[in-house]
């Protein structure tokens, strides 16, 4: 597999990302997926979280094949020591869950950093003094943190503390900026699933679990 990269500021985009990944779960796999958009040629990085919340970054450049997977250690690793716009990587481990759909997304509203800041604040308190060996009980995980709704997105979309929790510990809150409204965090949505995008990179989520066969 080969990656190459518009630019040097490109490799290190997705070095950080992967950086961040690791340090939150060593075995985390990376999926690459290559493709053409508006913005050019792109290369977008996908992850799961150990919040149950995937983690996504985009950054410049070309990829063959346009699909593959890897360990983020091993894409990690290449990273750092070869430090070159281009990249041989070989492919390894397996991709477990879905991702979501590239269309349909609609905009729900541009929320203030500041104000997910202080929300991540309060529930890192609350799982420094409520967790176990484990981490944070999946009750404060699952609680909704903000609700918002949009002329263009049928309900409204709950944020869950989870989302919160991955966009703080990849590292993506920080200075958030979406680069349309500075300042704020875009929430988007499909029917299925939520998306926040900041500066440095998106967590996404479903809104709807599967049903369950019996009951």
């Amino acid at each position: 597999m080969t990656l190459r990269f518009a630019e040097p500021a490109e490799r290190a985009d997705l070095g950080a990302f992967t950086a961040r990944l690791v340090r939150l779960d060593q075995s985390a796999a990376v999926r690459l997926r290559a493709s053409r958009t508006v913005l050019g040629n792109r290369v977008t990085a996908w992850a799961p979280t150990p919040f149950d919340v995937l983690a996504t970054r985009s950054v410049a450049g070309t990829m063959e094949p346009d699909d593959l997977t890897l360990p983020g250690a091993v894409l990690l690793t290449a990273l750092e020591i070869e430090r070159a716009d281009e990249l041989t990587l070989t492919p390894g481990g397996l991709f477990a869950g879905t991702l979501p759909p590239d269309d349909g997304w609609a905009l729900v509203e541009d929320i203030p950093a500041a104000e997910l800041e202080t929300l991540t604040e309060r529930g890192l308190a609350l799982a420094r003094e409520h967790g176990g060996p484990l981490g944070p009980p999946a009750s404060l995980l699952d609680q909704t943190v903000l609700t918002v709704s949009g002329d263009s997105v049928k309900g409204k979309v709950a944020v869950p503390m989870r989302a919160l929790f991955a966009l703080s510990g990849m590292g993506f809150l920080g200075g958030a900026d979406t680069g349309a409204v500075p300042g704020k965090v875009r929430v988007s949505a499909t029917g299925s699933w939520m998306r926040l995008d900041a500066r440095f990179g998106a967590v996404v989520r479903r809104r709807v679990t599967a049903l369950p066969l019996f009951t």
